[in-house]
């Protein structure tokens, strides 16, 4: 009997990359990671900003590609670069808008002379529009897109809380999806397409359950939209008397009976609480009562507890601990390494390898 051995989904799939930093080289590395051959480009004389700035981000986002040092103010490498597009099927640059026309380089010029290509631009607040030339963070993603308005804490102002960089990794998801589904429409028209991808926008998207909610309960004031979105019972990080923290999320009516015969909730636990409307008035006083209970408890015990009652719950681990959880070791979530070893790719698929990947490029590795 013949053995099929699949190839990767993007197999035969070749990119050329001209991002810098985060955003786009995360997503080129999902490419990388399902087949793709990524051959990144990289301005002399140290190439990308990240590999000084953070050596260790961008070995993490740069795994497996090939790097090509280029200077693209020189006519003669220009047509080297040229070349290589020729060949190639997706072309990413992170540039300011303008930039890459001005080196002949832009996606009007190059889709007129390889129509075949999905030419992504990611960029903090798009191609055109009253702040496309402004320069920018994730943090300004957020504030623009009405993100940071609803973060923080319920008794503080506003706060980039979350301790990942939502906008840009966000951006990097959209880029990815959509280069799929440009590749997929290619095969059908044989025609490429330019993708403008704007960080600020694809934080907006994500805003829509938010938008959703306000809509339904008439919360038009943001002090109503941030209650409604930072104020919720029975959810939340709660600290065990050992320094660890667990997380409940009993927010349905069935999982908070389900916390209630699990936890001592006093007269929180009565009828007059069983719905989630009711409960809404008062949940800054019953996430109160659940960290009283649970203060008194070691984390284990308390994740033990909510466990058997099956409450929405997991304990909080930290980043140095993650390879070591037993659900991620037995799904084989993360790669060989010594210290804090990196997770592969995160959806098993047919003819993806995990960990099959090699190192972070040196600069201009492609020329050796």
């Amino acid at each position: 009997m013949t053995t099929t051995v699949l190839q990767p989904p993007l197999a035969g799939v070749t990119v050329i990359d001209f991002s810098e930093l985060l955003p786009g080289p995360f997503f080129t590395q999902n490419l990388v990671e399902l087949g793709a051959r990524v051959i990144k480009i990289e301005r002399p004389p140290g190439g990308d900003n990240v590999r000084h700035m953070g050596p260790g981000v961008f070995d993490a986002v740069n795994r497996g590609k090939q790097s090509l040092l280029i200077d693209l103010k020189d006519p003669a490498q220009r047509e080297q670069v040229r070349a290589l597009i020729a060949a190639a099927d997706v072309v990413v640059e992170s540039y300011r808008p303008g930039v890459m026309k001005r080196l002949g380089l832009d996606a009007t010029s190059l889709l007129r002379e390889f129509p075949q290509l999905v030419y992504v631009s990611l960029s903090g607040y798009g191609q055109q529009g009253p702040w496309a030339d402004l320069p920018g963070h994730d943090i300004n993603y957020l504030a623009a897109a009405g993100v940071l308005s609803v973060s923080g804490t319920p008794d503080g102002g506003p706060a980039q809380s979350f301790g990942l960089p939502v906008a840009d990794l966000c951006g990097a998801m959209y880029a990815l999806s959509s280069t799929l589904a440009a590749l997929l429409q290619r095969q059908h028209t044989g025609q490429g397409q330019h993708l403008d991808v704007a960080l600020a926008d694809c934080a907006l998207h994500w805003m829509n359950p938010r938008l959703g909610a306000y809509r339904e309960a008439d919360a038009f004031t943001l002090d109503a939209q941030r209650d409604a979105t930072l104020v919720k019972a029975g959810y939340g990080a709660f600290r065990c008397h050992d320094g660890g923290h667990v997380s409940i999320a009993a927010l349905e009516d069935h999982f908070w009976q389900r916390l209630c015969a699990a936890l001592d909730m006093g007269d929180f636990g009565g009828q007059a609480y069983r719905s989630h409307k009711a409960r809404k008035p008062v949940a800054a006083a019953i996430n109160r009562r659940i960290a009283e209970v649970i203060g008194g408890m070691g984390c284990s015990e308390a994740f033990d507890l909510l466990k058997r009652h099956d409450v929405p719950a997991a304990p909080m681990v930290e980043p140095a601990r993650l390879a070591a959880l037993p659900q991620f070791a037995q799904r084989e979530k993360f790669e060989a390494g010594a210290s804090m070893p990196l997770a592969r790719y995160p959806v098993p698929m047919a003819g993806v390898t995990p960990g099959a990947l090699g190192p972070a490029p040196t600069l201009d590795s492609a020329r050796g």
